[in-house]
């Protein structure tokens, strides 16, 4: 899984294996270590952050401040998806 960042001890990662067709953008966080698990962010076109799930049942305070660290560097995790994937789309 390619890790984008740390907050932490938390990761911020994509997972490579994301199917067809490819969802929109995405990142996953856990603590530690890649897991099954992990709380799912959506990316949006304007750089923002809409949370899909807390699977990883993240601290409310911790999670507010992983999400705005992952907006002010959007720009870092669209790059790494792009070199991953090769194509992006945004969920809104």
């Amino acid at each position: 899984m390619p890790q984008v960042f740390s907050v932490g001890s938390y990761l911020v990662f994509i997972w490579v294996n994301e199917g067809k067709p490819l969802e929109p953008i995405h990142v996953h966080i856990s603590e530690k270590r890649p897991a099954k698990n992990s709380t799912k962010v959506w990316i949006t076109s304007a750089g923002k952050c809409l949370l899909a799930n807390n699977d990883s049942k993240i601290p409310t305070t911790a999670l507010k401040n992983i999400m705005r660290i992952i907006e002010i560097r959007s720009f870092e995790i669209i790059q790494k998806w792009k070199d991953t994937f090769g194509e992006i789309k945004f969920y809104c």
